[in-house]
């Protein structure tokens, strides 16, 4: 036992003495930029040992790929001259253009997009709120207060909060924010817990707005949020749902929510944006989304008892209600200008379970959707909702095969695996890059780099095995056992 603790200490002095090594480093590189970073807190300095040491990898990958670059021939003479090697060849070529084409295609369809300016306040539909809430604590407090404090008529707007059966001091804190809102609030305790869509469903049926906006109980949002985040109804008679804009509430220490922080704004202010101008968002995220009223009851029953392969749906509950609205024909808008900040993961085993499920609803919802997409299920355009069930697809029904050839690189020519992964890590992340400090500030956007690595070294695996698991149940990241 004593010699175990004693290596431990061995390793630790050694990974201290590397990361203050690294820290002295990474602080005399961004200190030419005029970054403003406090070196004397210990939390910074590892952020930014984590990012200088992610310029090095790509440096070293970028240096691979120069040496090795010519083994390239050598595949191409050994294999890629068969008729499996033509033929990756060919679906390659055809799957790298597609991809570029749309990317393009998004780019256009991004720098075309407007937020819907806020209505008047005359003019602003009634709104229902529904807060679900298991175990938060006093974040669920936060959350309701932040609403609350909305830059909306108060005679128009309704705050529905429910307990699903929390097992800490979140209802304690429910009923604080209820003595000090007063009739402004209305608060609910399910029995037992019965998952995040049943609780949704029960302020589905007692809200009484023209609007039902919900939001996570682990989010804040704006003062101008819920004004901008109904704007569209008012001003689109075919409006059905509107996503709201997701930012990391908890990205002030740890280094994922700042990762995610930055692929976020991707996500939403550059692809989302570019699928509202399409009419055809696809996922109306759970943290912030509006629904018609309407659109909800035309296919409450159907969601509430939605299966996959016999079982009950407990996941992905927003993509479900967002399918199915557009289903209905109805369109699906994005609000940059509105905005809710919530928590996400801060250690890994937290990441990918959070993945894992939204790769399992990512599946099913797919799979949904080829249903209906090809049919005439709405008046006007539907190429961009086609077009982008076809990328999202592609790569559901390719993840199988390329890591199979992921693996065989690796194991036949690693150095140039290694190579030109870290190439493509700086072309693509590049743009992630320039977008986030285009519109935020520069000092963060570098952390696309260091998700990029993240991701495809340590979450390459999580589609794969969603598609291979999309039949289990369970919510894995709130405490709930994984069920068959």
């Amino acid at each position: 036992m004593k010699s175990n603790k004693n290596k431990h200490k061995i390793l630790q002095t050694l990974f201290n003495n590397i990361t203050d090594r690294l820290s002295h480093k990474s602080y005399a590189f961004f200190k030419q930029f005029d970054f403003d970073f406090d070196f004397n807190d210990s939390e910074t300095r590892r952020n930014l040992s984590v990012i200088f040491s992610s310029f090095v990898l790509i440096c070293i990958g970028v240096y691979f790929f120069s040496v090795f670059h010519n083994d390239f021939n050598l595949i191409n003479t050994e294999r890629l001259t068969s008729f499996w090697g033509t033929t990756f060849v060919i679906l390659t070529t055809t799957i790298v253009v597609f991809k570029a084409c749309l990317f393009l295609f998004m780019l256009y369809k991004y720098l075309h997009y407007k937020p819907v300016a806020s209505v008047s306040d005359k003019e602003l539909p009634t709104v229902t709120v529904i807060v679900p809430a298991y175990n938060e604590g006093k974040q669920v407090w936060d959350t309701l207060m932040s609403l609350a404090e909305s830059d909306f008529p108060e005679h128009k707007l309704e705050l529905l909060s429910i307990d699903d059966g929390s097992t800490d001091d979140t209802w304690e804190w429910m009923l604080d924010a209820k003595k000090q809102l007063g009739d402004r609030l209305t608060i609910l305790q399910q029995p037992e817990n019965q998952g995040k869509r049943h609780a949704l469903y029960r302020g589905f049926n007692l809200g009484r707005g023209e609007v039902f906006v919900t939001v996570d109980s682990d989010s804040i949002v704006n003062k101008d949020t819920l004004r901008h985040l109904v704007s569209p109804f008012v001003n689109n008679k075919d409006c059905g749902a509107v996503a709201g804009n997701i930012r990391v509430l908890n990205n002030k220490k740890a280094m994922l929510p700042k990762m995610l922080d930055v692929s976020f704004v991707l996500s939403f202010e550059f692809i989302r944006s570019a699928e509202s101008t399409l009419n055809s968002v696809l996922c109306t995220p759970g943290a912030l989304a509006a629904y018609r009223s309407s659109a909800v009851f035309n296919c409450l029953p159907e969601w509430i008892n939605q299966t996959f392969r016999g079982k009950p749906s407990d996941i992905g509950e927003d993509r479900a209600m967002t399918n199915m609205i557009l289903k209905q024909g109805q369109h699906v808008l994005f609000q940059r200008n509105a905005v809710a900040y919530t928590n996400v993961p801060e250690e890994y085993t937290g990441l990918y379970k959070m993945f894992i499920r939204w790769g399992r609803s990512n599946v099913r919802e797919n799979l949904e959707m080829a249903k209906y997409v090809f049919t005439n299920f709405r008046h006007g355009k539907k190429s961009g909702a086609r077009l982008l069930f076809v990328s999202q697809f592609l790569e559901i029904i390719l993840s199988y095969p390329f890591l199979l050839i992921m693996v065989f690189f690796i194991l036949t020519h690693p150095l140039l695996f290694v190579g030109s992964t870290f190439l493509s890590i700086l072309i693509l992340s590049t743009f992630s890059v320039i977008f986030y400090a285009n519109r935020y500030k520069i000092s963060e956007s570098i952390w696309a780099y260091t998700y990029s690595i993240l991701y495809t070294f340590g979450l390459f695996w999580i589609m794969p095995y969603a598609i291979a698991t999309a039949s289990k149940r369970g919510w894995l990241t709130r405490g709930l056992v994984e069920k068959n």
